[in-house]
Protein backbone atom coordinates (compact mmCIF):
# COMPACT_ATOMS: atom_id res chain seq x y z
CA UNK A 1 0.00 0.00 0.00
CA UNK A 2 2.20 3.37 -0.84
CA UNK A 3 2.16 5.85 1.40
CA UNK A 4 0.15 8.85 1.92
CA UNK A 5 1.57 11.74 0.20
CA UNK A 6 2.90 14.01 2.86
CA UNK A 7 1.70 17.82 3.39
CA UNK A 8 4.28 20.49 3.23
CA UNK A 9 3.41 23.45 4.97
CA UNK A 10 4.94 26.46 2.70
CA UNK A 11 6.08 29.83 3.97
CA UNK A 12 4.72 33.55 2.54
CA UNK A 13 8.26 36.23 2.08
CA UNK A 14 6.52 37.86 5.24
CA UNK A 15 6.65 34.58 7.26
CA UNK A 16 10.08 34.04 5.92
CA UNK A 17 11.74 37.34 6.74
CA UNK A 18 10.11 36.84 10.37
CA UNK A 19 11.99 33.57 10.81
CA UNK A 20 15.32 35.83 10.10
CA UNK A 21 13.97 38.01 13.02
CA UNK A 22 12.90 35.40 15.17
CA UNK A 23 16.89 33.96 15.01
CA UNK A 24 15.50 30.86 13.44
CA UNK A 25 17.82 32.02 10.35
CA UNK A 26 20.45 32.64 11.28
CA UNK A 27 22.28 35.80 9.59
CA UNK A 28 24.88 33.79 7.91
CA UNK A 29 22.68 30.64 7.15
CA UNK A 30 22.73 30.62 3.05
CA UNK A 31 18.97 30.17 2.12
CA UNK A 32 16.37 31.57 0.14
CA UNK A 33 12.61 30.79 -0.09
CA UNK A 34 11.48 29.33 -3.41
CA UNK A 35 7.74 28.63 -3.83
CA UNK A 36 7.02 28.29 -0.24
CA UNK A 37 9.93 26.53 0.88
CA UNK A 38 12.93 27.33 2.45
CA UNK A 39 15.75 26.09 0.49
CA UNK A 40 19.55 25.91 1.29
CA UNK A 41 21.87 27.12 -1.20
CA UNK A 42 24.88 25.07 -2.78
CA UNK A 43 28.58 26.36 -1.00
CA UNK A 44 29.99 28.58 -2.96
CA UNK A 45 33.19 27.16 -4.63
CA UNK A 46 35.85 28.82 -6.09
CA UNK A 47 35.13 28.50 -9.73
CA UNK A 48 31.88 29.73 -8.93
CA UNK A 49 32.64 32.52 -6.97
CA UNK A 50 35.20 33.46 -9.53
CA UNK A 51 32.56 33.50 -12.60
CA UNK A 52 30.29 35.82 -10.30
CA UNK A 53 33.20 38.27 -9.66
CA UNK A 54 34.28 38.42 -13.23
CA UNK A 55 30.90 38.29 -14.80
CA UNK A 56 29.77 41.12 -12.23
CA UNK A 57 32.85 43.02 -13.96
CA UNK A 58 31.79 42.37 -17.17
CA UNK A 59 28.24 43.39 -16.68
CA UNK A 60 28.63 46.29 -14.81
CA UNK A 61 30.50 47.88 -17.42
CA UNK A 62 28.42 46.97 -20.37
CA UNK A 63 25.20 47.76 -18.60
CA UNK A 64 26.21 51.37 -17.34
CA UNK A 65 23.17 53.28 -18.45
CA UNK A 66 21.28 50.58 -19.23
CA UNK A 67 20.29 48.16 -16.52
CA UNK A 68 21.41 48.17 -12.96
CA UNK A 69 23.54 44.51 -12.06
CA UNK A 70 22.49 43.19 -8.60
CA UNK A 71 25.07 40.25 -7.49
CA UNK A 72 23.52 37.95 -5.41
CA UNK A 73 20.28 39.92 -3.91
CA UNK A 74 16.98 38.93 -4.02
CA UNK A 75 14.01 39.50 -5.98
CA UNK A 76 11.05 39.17 -5.22
CA UNK A 77 8.62 37.08 -7.32
CA UNK A 78 5.53 36.36 -5.72
CA UNK A 79 4.52 36.20 -2.09
CA UNK A 80 5.75 32.21 -2.03
CA UNK A 81 9.41 33.18 -3.88
CA UNK A 82 12.27 35.35 -3.13
CA UNK A 83 15.21 33.73 -5.23
CA UNK A 84 18.95 35.01 -4.81
CA UNK A 85 20.10 34.82 -8.32
CA UNK A 86 23.67 34.95 -9.05
CA UNK A 87 23.06 38.22 -11.29
CA UNK A 88 19.95 39.78 -11.79
CA UNK A 89 19.93 42.82 -14.62
CA UNK A 90 17.25 44.82 -13.78
CA UNK A 91 15.71 48.34 -14.82
CA UNK A 92 17.41 51.55 -13.28
CA UNK A 93 14.95 53.85 -13.04
CA UNK A 94 13.51 52.70 -9.60
CA UNK A 95 15.40 52.91 -6.20
CA UNK A 96 15.56 49.66 -4.71
CA UNK A 97 16.25 50.53 -1.00
CA UNK A 98 12.55 49.96 -0.16
CA UNK A 99 11.71 46.61 -1.60
CA UNK A 100 13.74 44.19 -3.46
CA UNK A 101 13.01 44.33 -7.57
CA UNK A 102 9.95 42.49 -8.85
CA UNK A 103 9.53 40.39 -11.59
CA UNK A 104 8.04 43.18 -13.65
CA UNK A 105 11.64 45.22 -13.35
CA UNK A 106 13.68 41.98 -14.01
CA UNK A 107 15.31 41.95 -17.46
CA UNK A 108 17.92 38.83 -17.57
CA UNK A 109 18.30 36.44 -14.76
CA UNK A 110 21.78 34.38 -14.89
CA UNK A 111 22.59 31.40 -12.54
CA UNK A 112 25.71 30.22 -12.57
CA UNK A 113 25.88 25.65 -11.47
CA UNK A 114 28.91 24.49 -10.69
CA UNK A 115 27.16 21.96 -8.02
CA UNK A 116 23.14 23.26 -8.48
CA UNK A 117 22.54 22.44 -12.08
CA UNK A 118 20.02 20.07 -11.59
CA UNK A 119 18.21 22.37 -8.83
CA UNK A 120 18.66 25.35 -11.23
CA UNK A 121 17.19 23.89 -14.29
CA UNK A 122 14.36 21.73 -12.19
CA UNK A 123 13.42 23.97 -9.25
CA UNK A 124 14.82 27.66 -10.09
CA UNK A 125 13.76 27.86 -14.13
CA UNK A 126 10.13 27.24 -13.85
CA UNK A 127 9.60 29.30 -10.60
CA UNK A 128 11.00 32.48 -12.82
CA UNK A 129 9.13 31.50 -15.47
CA UNK A 130 5.93 31.38 -13.54
CA UNK A 131 6.85 34.84 -12.25
CA UNK A 132 7.12 35.42 -15.82
CA UNK A 133 10.68 36.49 -15.85
CA UNK A 134 11.27 37.31 -19.69
CA UNK A 135 14.80 35.86 -19.96
CA UNK A 136 17.08 32.99 -17.88
CA UNK A 137 20.52 31.91 -18.60
CA UNK A 138 22.30 28.82 -16.84
CA UNK A 139 25.95 29.03 -16.94
CA UNK A 140 26.65 25.44 -16.35
CA UNK A 141 30.61 25.32 -15.64
CA UNK A 142 31.15 21.63 -15.64
CA UNK A 143 28.87 21.07 -18.71
CA UNK A 144 30.94 24.15 -20.80
CA UNK A 145 27.08 25.10 -21.61
CA UNK A 146 24.18 27.87 -21.36
CA UNK A 147 20.97 27.28 -21.08
CA UNK A 148 18.88 30.05 -22.47
CA UNK A 149 15.57 30.42 -21.51
CA UNK A 150 13.27 33.07 -22.76
CA UNK A 151 9.56 33.83 -23.51
CA UNK A 152 8.04 32.47 -20.00
CA UNK A 153 4.25 31.51 -20.18
CA UNK A 154 2.11 29.13 -18.39
CA UNK A 155 5.06 28.17 -15.81
CA UNK A 156 7.49 27.36 -18.96
CA UNK A 157 9.84 28.91 -21.02
CA UNK A 158 8.40 28.40 -24.65
CA UNK A 159 11.83 29.05 -26.09
CA UNK A 160 14.72 26.99 -24.61
CA UNK A 161 18.60 26.17 -26.51
CA UNK A 162 21.57 25.12 -24.93
CA UNK A 163 25.13 27.02 -26.45
CA UNK A 164 28.50 26.18 -26.55
CA UNK A 165 31.39 27.86 -25.89
CA UNK A 166 31.57 28.87 -30.21
CA UNK A 167 28.34 30.43 -29.69
CA UNK A 168 27.12 34.20 -29.26
CA UNK A 169 24.26 35.28 -27.46
CA UNK A 170 22.12 38.66 -26.91
CA UNK A 171 19.92 39.59 -24.17
CA UNK A 172 16.25 40.12 -25.85
CA UNK A 173 15.38 42.97 -23.22
CA UNK A 174 18.84 44.49 -23.19
CA UNK A 175 20.06 44.25 -27.32
CA UNK A 176 22.09 47.89 -26.72
CA UNK A 177 24.68 44.98 -24.60
CA UNK A 178 25.81 43.53 -28.15
CA UNK A 179 26.40 40.19 -28.87
CA UNK A 180 28.43 38.30 -25.79
CA UNK A 181 30.67 35.10 -26.29
CA UNK A 182 29.16 32.07 -24.58
CA UNK A 183 33.09 32.00 -23.44
CA UNK A 184 33.13 35.17 -21.95
CA UNK A 185 30.15 33.59 -19.74
CA UNK A 186 32.08 30.17 -19.39
CA UNK A 187 35.47 31.52 -18.31
CA UNK A 188 38.46 29.41 -18.48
Amino acid sequence: MPADPIALRRFTVREYYAMAEAGILGPDERVELLDGQVVAMSPIGARHADRVSKLAEYFVVRALGLASVRIQCPIRLDDLSEPEPDLALVRIEHDYGDAHPDAAKVHLVLEIAESSLKKDLRTKVPIYANAGIPEVWVIALEDDRVHVFRDPAHGTYRYETVLDRRSTIQPERLPLLGPIDVDVLLGR
